[in-house]
Formats: C-alpha cells, structure tokens, sequence
C-alpha cells in the first residue's frame, strides 16, 4: 500500500508538471533559413507550385480551394497530408502575399494554430529562404505537448526547408517561357 502512494504521488506531480508546462509555455516560436543555389525568381515559382509540394512536404496529399481567389490574399484552401498512415487536414488562410518576397499564412486545425511567414531574399543570384513560425495549441493538452515538442515541430520545418532547397536546385521546369 505505501509503494502504491508513492506510485500515485508521483504521477499526480508528472501530470501536474505536463499540464503547468502547457500553461506557462503557452506559444512556440521558431525561424529557420536555408540558401538555394538557383535565382530568386524560379525559387518562388516552384515553392508555390503545388505539383512540387509532395517533393518537399512530407505526407503531403493534396490543396483543395475552399473560397478566394488561390495564391491571393483570403485564399482559403484545405491541405491533406497522410502522416503515420492518418489523413489530417489543415485549413490555410493566406493573409498576406508579395510575389517573389514573401508570404504570409494562418494554419488551423483542431490540435493548433500557425501562423507561418516564408521569405525569399536574392543573395548573388542565389536565393536566402528564412520561415518563421508560431503555433499555439488549441487546449491545455496541445499546448503541454507543443511546449514538450518545440525541438521536433522546429526540426520538421528544417527538413521541410532543405527539402525545398532540394527540389528548387533540381528543378528542370521552365516557368518563364513564353511558348505555350
């Protein structure tokens, strides 16, 4: 019986301490930049082409548009990835767009909230592309596992950007030709 007080005492204070971390760290912020050999110009075409998105998001499915005109400001669209073998969807909002800068969206869904900032700079015909990003749980529960997570959701986004990285230095697709 003592044992069992222990055991119980001792998971009262680790569910204590998970739901106070959730509390006091209540947003998770981050930025990561990587540096594309290829022109400013092409680096946005193929970030913002959803055909390429697959080869740079993990799990990622498909975009379906749900209001607005798309890669405008108030586009709302629907974004499917299977992570795990689970289908999750995440509404995206963009909320602000400057083509060949940057651009500003607001992810929803039911465990967070992001709002997510890409920006692409040209360096010596290179291009330098920093995200920054914060996210909010929405809950007690996701914020506690954000706040436990922040490292692994900030590493996802490193990887998502050397990925991009990736398919814009492998690139063979021609956005600028005027032949139809």
């Amino acid at each position: 019986m003592k044992y069992l007080k222990y055991i119980l005492g001792i998971l009262a204070i680790l569910v204590i301490g998970f739901f106070l971390l959730g509390f006091i760290k209540t947003e998770l912020s981050y930025e990561c930049e990587v540096l594309v050999d290829k022109p400013l110009a092409e680096s946005w075409a193929v970030s913002q082409d959803e055909e390429k998105m697959s080869d740079w998001l993990k799990g990622f499915q498909k975009i379906e548009h749900v209001s607005g005109t798309p890669g405008e400001v108030g586009a709302v669209s629907d974004v499917y990835f299977v992570t795990d073998g689970e289908e999750m969807t995440i509404r995206e909002k963009i909320t602000e767009i400057v083509p060949n800068e940057s651009v500003s969206m607001l992810f929803t869904s039911d465990f967070m909230n992001m709002d997510y900032k890409l920006k692409m700079t040209s360096i010596d015909g290179k291009t330098k592309i920093n995200s920054s990003t914060t996210c909010e749980g929405n809950g007690m529960v996701s914020k506690s596992i954000i706040a436990l997570m922040g490292n692994t959701i900030k590493t996802q986004e490193e990887t998502n950007l050397t990925n991009l990285k990736n398919t814009i230095e492998k690139n063979s697709k021609d956005y600028f030709s005027t032949e139809n």
